[in-house]
């Protein structure tokens, strides 16, 4: 029996906004060499200068990753050729990167489990290149943008570890505000690196690295195939080979691109043209204030009050939507009564009409007072779902919505049993079949009592005065 052994290499594009090593914009376009200057194009003469601010969101991911930091800021030079590396070298880091020895802890299928990051580091993104029949197309917008490469160890085993790993991930890094990590802009992408080993095996398969693979939906459809693969090769008596493959989409399968029969020496060296620079302890400090709290920590106080797994992981996947939540706490709400109206009925209506949280009407005041309005018995649930629609449509507060169309809840005991002896007098038929052994008739005399109110009678107050009008 065979399992997988998995590591990740996750390169994310960080939102400055000049590039890297030099003032050209960052920023994403469908225009062709639009944001490009002499230095991405590495004309002679050039020098970079380094962005302060991507080191400082280098540095912010590697805190929020738990990960040792340097106490100086050091580039170094991975000399290879390739025609979408205008300088012949790329600029990174591999003598003192921003993070390493850190880690994230992840749960998956409530079981918890740490995942290892072996290093982070920062570097220059290359430029994009589009390949036609006999030619091709070469774009520098994303030449010298700051990317931030993170490398795990092989902890993995299962698609669901690694898909929980990456959501997680994703969702730290938007936290931290360093990159909107949209792999359709292909601001995220991932690398897999995968061998398969025997359950008794103490020593490591042989592994193969698929490049480039930027949605987690291809990531589960690699990983998936490749474990196939590989045991079936195993299993008839082959071998693996060490290479680098890709995703072929449309065959749904890996191709072999290249053989690594040995590491690649990309001859590293100390960058000459950027100086060593000392990071203070003040500097550090600033930025581990900046974070904020993470996912798994916000996930941890909602459970603790109340609130599902389920529900506070989805609340938890976008920082946005958890602060709206937070900010709805505040009001003294039931967490999971206001959950619940969150996951189900508003972030169904913000899927519906395509529309982030900062652009609904209801305010997380707002919600508060609907769930207020349901548990201090001023209108029923059935009526609070009619004050959530209305309150969206014509943008007024629950509160103008229950007093404009007269929908206040009627719980007083007096006037209710008033209509609960209507109804029986109105129907003595039904009310000898009740006397008589027919108690299932009490549902009957509870929903002539609410349409007498018009729906505004208490539902439990009117349960609980039907039964003692009709047991007298």
């Amino acid at each position: 029996m065979y399992k997988a052994v998995i590591g990740l290499e996750v390169h994310t594009e960080l939102n400055t906004k000049s590039k890297m090593f030099s003032g050209s914009k960052n920023e994403y376009t469908k225009e062709a060499n639009a944001n490009i200057s002499e230095i991405d194009l590495a004309l002679p003469g050039i020098l970079p200068l380094p962005n302060i601010e991507g080191v400082r969101k280098a540095l912010k991911l590697a805190m929020c990753l738990n990960c040792e930091t340097p106490d100086e800021v050091m580039f170094d030079r991975k000399n290879y050729y390739y025609a979408d590396l205008p300088k012949g070298y790329q600029l990174t880091q591999m003598t003192r990167p921003f993070g390493k020895n850190g880690y994230l802890d992840i749960d998956v299928n409530g079981k918890s489990k740490r995942v290892r990051i072996h290093q982070l580091h920062l570097e220059e993104d290359s430029a994009s290149m589009t390949h036609e029949s006999t030619y091709s197309l070469l774009d520098y917008n994303r030449a010298g943008v700051p990317l931030i490469e993170i490398v795990t160890e092989p902890d993995m085993n299962t698609i669901d570890e690694v898909v929980e790993y990456l959501e997680n991930l994703r969702s730290i890094i938007k936290y931290a505000g360093i990159s909107e990590a949209s792999s359709e802009k292909g601001q995220l992408r991932v690398d897999v690196n995968i061998s398969m080993m025997k359950e008794e095996d103490t020593t490591l398969g042989t592994r193969a690295e698929i490049k480039n693979i930027n949605s987690f939906n291809t990531v589960k459809e690699v990983i998936a195939y490749e474990m196939k693969r590989q045991e079936e090769l195993l299993s008839s008596g082959g071998k693996v080979v060490q290479e680098t493959r890709r995703w072929a989409d449309d065959e749904k399968k890996t191709v072999s691109m290249r053989e690594k029969v040995d590491a690649i020496d990309y001859r590293y060296y100390v960058e000459p043209n950027i100086p060593v620079v000392k990071l203070n302890s003040e500097f550090k400090e600033e930025i581990r204030k900046s974070i904020p709290v993470l996912p798994m920590e916000r996930m941890k106080k909602y459970v603790s009050l109340g609130v599902s797994e389920k529900d506070a992981k989805s609340i938890v996947r976008e920082k946005s939507i958890s602060d709206y939540f937070d900010e709805v706490l505040l009001y003294n709400i039931d967490a999971r009564d206001a959950s619940n109206w969150l996951t189900t009925r508003l972030m169904g209506y913000m899927n519906q009409n395509n529309l982030t949280i900062d652009e609904v009407y209801l305010r997380p005041d707002m919600l508060a007072s609907l769930v207020s309005l349901v548990n201090t018995g001023k209108i029923s649930s059935q009526q609070a779902k009619d004050v959530f629609v209305f309150s969206l449509e014509e943008e007024k507060t629950p509160l103008e919505i229950v007093k404009e169309k007269g929908m206040e809840q009627i719980s007083d005991e007096e006037t209710i049993r008033e209509m609960v002896r209507e109804v029986i007098s109105s129907n003595p038929n039904q009310y000898e079949a009740y006397k008589s052994g027919k108690t299932a008739l009490l549902g009957f005399f509870v929903g002539q009592t609410l349409k007498v109110s018009e729906g505004k009678a208490n539902p439990a107050v009117v349960n609980k005065l039907v039964q003692e009008e009709l047991n007298k």
